[in-house]
C-alpha cells in the first residue's frame, strides 16, 4: 500500500482519533474548565445536524429506486432480503447476549443523569410509543432531526413510488440521485471539521466526568472487537459450511475481501473483491450482481455489533439498563435498524448516531459521544460488514437452486 492509498484510507479515522487523544488530554488537565471548549463543538454537531434530514430523505428514496431495478425479482429478491435479516438478527441476539455476559457498561451506569440534556423516556403507552416512534401527524414534522424514522418510511415510500412510475418520473429519479451526490459531498466537507469538533466535544465530556470515561471507551473497544472476531471466525464458517463449501477454499477466498477491508475501512470500496469472490465460489453472476451491491447498503454484520455496544452504551449511561424481553428487543432491533442507516463509506457522518438518539429521546448532542465508539470500532466493523458481505449471496444460492444456473 502506497503513502496515498495508505492516507486516503484511514487519513480521516487517524485525524479524528487525534483529536480524541487532544480532547482527551485536555479534559484531563482542564477539568470543568474544559467546559468553554463545547461551543466549537457544537458548532460542529450543528452543522452536521442540518444535514441529517436531506441526508436521509436522498439516501434512502434513492435505493429504494435503485432496490426496484435492480433485477432481483421474485424469490430470489425476497431470499436475499430474508437472508440478510436472518444473519443480522443473528448477530443483533449474538452481539447483546456476548455483551450482557462481558459488560463493559456497568461503569457509566447513571454517569449521565446530570451532565446530558435528555433522557430515555419513561411512562408512555406501548401503543402511543410505537406510534410516536414511527409516524408523524403533519408533514413539516419530517423535516426534523427528531423523527428520524417516520422520515425514512416516508422516504422509502417515496422512492418506491417513483421507480414503479419508471419515465413518467425519470426527471425526479435524476434529481434524487444528483441531491444524494451533492448532500454526501457537503457530510464529508463538514466532516473535515470532525477532529476539531469531536476533539473540543471530548474534552467537555471528560472534564465534567472525569477520566474515567476514557478507560470505558478502551474496555468497549476490546468487546466489541472480540464479539466481532467470534462472528467473523465461527458463524461464517457455520455459513460455509451449510452452503456445502469447504472450508479451506471458503477461507482462501475471503483473504482478498478481509484485507481490502481492512485496507480500506470501506465496504463500498470491498465490492469488487466480493463480487469476485463470490464467482470464484460457484455464485451465479446474476445474483452477485444483485445481492452484494444491495447487501453493501442493507446489510452490516460488523456495524450491528458496534450498534449494539452504542445502544447499551446509551442506555447505561442514563440509568437505564435493558431488562425484560421488551427492553431486550428494542435494543436490539435498534442495532439493526441503526445498521442500515450507517453509511457504506468510512466515518461517514453521524446519522446512525442521531437516529439512536431519536427512538430513545435523547438529546441529539449525544450523538457525538456514541461516534466515539463509532470511530475507534471502524476497522472490525468493516471487515465483518465486508465479509458477510460475501456469505449473503452464498446463502441464497444455496437457498434458490432453481434460480441459476449452477449449484452452490
Amino acid at each position: 500500500m502506497t503513502k496515498n492509498s495508505f492516507w486516503n484510507s484511514y487519513g480521516s479515522s487517524i485525524l479524528l482519533l487525534l483529536g480524541l487523544a487532544a480532547g482527551g488530554f485536555l479534559g484531563i488537565v482542564l477539568g470543568e474548565r474544559a467546559h468553554v471548549l463545547r461551543a466549537p463543538g457544537m458548532l460542529f454537531l450543528n452543522l452536521v445536524f442540518v444535514l441529517v434530514v436531506p441526508l436521509v430523505f436522498c439516501s434512502v428514496a434513492h435505493s429504494l429506486i435503485v432496490l426496484r431495478r435492480s433485477g432481483l425479482i421474485g424469490r430470489v429478491l425476497g431470499t436475499a432480503l430474508g437472508v440478510f435479516l436472518f444473519m443480522s438478527l443473528v448477530t443483533g441476539v449474538f452481539s447483546f447476549a456476548f455483551m450482557a455476559a462481558w459488560n463493559p457498561f456497568t461503569g457509566v451506569d447513571g454517569a449521565g443523569l446530570a451532565a446530558a440534556g435528555g433522557a430515555v423516556g419513561e411512562g408512555m403507552d406501548p401503543g402511543d410509543a410505537l406510534v410516536s416512534a414511527f409516524t408523524v401527524n403533519d408533514f413539516p414534522l419530517l423535516l426534523s432531526r427528531e423523527h428520524l424514522l417516520p422520515l425514512i418510511l416516508f422516504a422509502a415510500l417515496f422512492g418506491l413510488a417513483v421507480a414503479l412510475l419508471g419515465r413518467k418520473a425519470a426527471g425526479m429519479e435524476k434529481l434524487i440521485a444528483e441531491g444524494e451526490a451533492v448532500v454526501m459531498k457537503m457530510v464529508e466537507l463538514v466532516m473535515k471539521l470532525a477532529p476539531l469538533g469531536i476533539g473540543c466535544y471530548f474534552a467537555d465530556t471528560v472534564g465534567t466526568l472525569g477520566g474515567q470515561i476514557v478507560g470505558d471507551y478502551l474496555e468497549i473497544f476490546l468487546v466489541v472487537s472480540v464479539a466481532t472476531a467470534l462472528c467473523y471466525l465461527v458463524f461464517l464458517s457455520l455459513y460455509a459450511l451449510f452452503c456445502r463449501i469447504p472450508l479451506g477454499r471458503f477461507w482462501k477466498e475471503m483473504i482478498t475481501p478481509s484485507a481490502t477491508a481492512v485496507g480500506t475501512c470501506s465496504s463500498a470500496a470491498c465490492m469488487p473483491a466480493c463480487m469476485a469472490a463470490a464467482r470464484n465460489l460457484g455464485v451465479s453472476g446474476n445474483i452477485v450482481e444483485g445481492v452484494i451491491p444491495l447487501g453493501t447498503n442493507l446489510h452490516k454484520d460488523g456495524s450491528i455489533v458496534t450498534s449494539m455496544a452504542k445502544v447499551l452504551f446509551a442506555l447505561y449511561f442514563f440509568g437505564h439498563a435493558p431488562q425484560g424481553l421488551g427492553p431486550v428487543a428494542l435494543a436490539i432491533l435498534l442495532a439493526m435498524l441503526e445498521s442500515v442507516v450507517v453509511g457504506a463509506i468510512p466515518v461517514g457522518g453521524m446519522t446512525g448516531e442521531l437516529l439512536i438518539c431519536a427512538v430513545l429521546g435523547l438529546d441529539p448532542s449525544f450523538a457525538a459521544a456514541l461516534l466515539i465508539i463509532s470511530t475507534i470500532c471502524d476497522i472490525p466493523a468493516t471487515l465483518l460488514n465486508v465479509a458477510g458481505n460475501l456469505v449473503a449471496p452464498l446463502l441464497v444460492q444455496r437457498l434458490t437452486p432453481q434460480e441459476h444456473e449452477a449449484p452452490c
